[in-house]
């Protein structure tokens, strides 16, 4: 039950975000979570700011998982994200917030896990 919040500064073709939603579902198995169930959201021409100056070229990734990840499984998750960032769409790992969040209630299918 894992789901990837990718908001970019750029504009993305359909073809990029397709690229981009296939190379972090090669990823998720970091986090011990199948691709399967993972569910990718891509908003582009995001407006980002960073130390008071608008990013051109940058990305704010939100990360929620059921249960909790360990910081080790974060750590090598947010190298393989700004890899996926800067091969895909050149955007810098100086240029990108990851944030991870371990949820407890998760709801799917009409049920919760």
């Amino acid at each position: 039950m894992p789901y990837i919040d990718c908001k970019v500064s750029a504009k993305l073709t359909d073809e990029k975000k397709e690229n981009l939603k296939t190379e972090l579902g090669k990823n998720i198995g970091i986090l011990h979570k199948p691709e399967s169930y993972l569910m990718v959201g891509i908003v582009d021409n995001y407006s980002l700011y960073f130390a008071g100056k608008m990013l051109e070229n940058g990305a704010y990734v939100g990360v929620k998982v059921f249960g909790k990840p360990s910081s080790s499984d974060c750590e090598r998750m947010t190298a393989a994200v700004c890899g996926v960032l800067k091969d895909k769409l050149g955007i810098p790992p100086e240029s990108v917030y990851i944030t991870y969040e371990g949820i407890t209630d998760w709801g799917w299918n009409g049920g919760n896990f």
